[in-house]
């Protein structure tokens, strides 16, 4: 194998949450009485820490209206707000199925502990990745810090791990901390936007991963959007 750790994003990579991200976003500058930030510019900070997510959304706003922003949009997404947020079809099984080949997984995200550790318990996930970071625990993407700590925790060689996203912020993050990025065309940016920042491949599918990890032998055209190897 190439690689020994892969680190998955998780909003947009392995689960189906941009339309509960959006409306818990809107929801929460509404019921402050602020006008909501458009949809496309609420799904384009999706990958970003809150605190920065809101900052850029919320630009002439102080700290004191961010936090009660925040404080909103985090009672909307984990308790309020029903919109489906579901893994994207074959993510749980891609995610057991490269566990069992003896890859190292973590997460590095933009959501909270609690937000994350939410989505591992009702996802069924949780045991199959040996390390995971968010944003309140450490900086936010394109910030490598997040990278570095599981690098280090699970003492792996920047040469030897794999980042893969659905967002500039995940490819940014990688390429800041030396990390080889492989993005997915299917989450919150456009490959062609993930395609300017020149990741090894952009996936059209999360169950294409482990074909394109096993070599251009495993691959069929339909199931990437960039036709390279790792």
């Amino acid at each position: 194998m190439r690689y020994d750790l892969l680190v998955f994003d998780w909003d947009g990579t392995l689960m189906d949450s941009a339309a509960r991200i959006v409306a818990s976003m809107r929801a929460a500058f509404t019921e402050l009485a602020l006008v909501p930030p458009a949809p496309a510019a609420a799904r384009d900070v999706i990958g970003l820490g809150l605190s920065h997510a809101v900052a850029e959304l919320a630009p002439d706003l102080d700290a004191t209206a961010h936090g009660r922003i925040i404080d909103r949009y985090r009672a909307r997404y984990l308790e309020l707000d029903d919109t489906p947020a579901p893994l994207f079809p074959g993510a749980a099984e891609v995610v057991v199925e490269l566990s069992a080949q003896g890859y190292l997984l973590a997460v590095a995200t933009g959501k909270s502990r609690r937000g994350l550790e939410q989505a591992l318990a009702q996802t069924g996930l949780g045991g199959h990745f040996q390390a995971t970071r968010s944003a309140d625990e450490t900086f936010s993407k394109p910030h490598p810090q997040m990278l570095l700590e599981l690098l280090d925790e699970l003492g792996v060689a920047a040469s030897r791990a794999l980042m893969i996203g659905d967002t500039e912020y995940d490819l940014l993050t990688a390429r800041n901390a030396g990390v080889d990025a492989l993005a997915v065309g299917y989450g919150a940016h456009a490959p062609e936007r993930l395609l300017a920042l020149e990741p090894l491949a952009c996936l059209s599918a999360i169950d294409a991963l482990p074909g394109w990890l096993a070599g251009p032998e495993h691959l069929t055209m339909d199931t990437r959007t960039e036709p390279t190897t790792p």
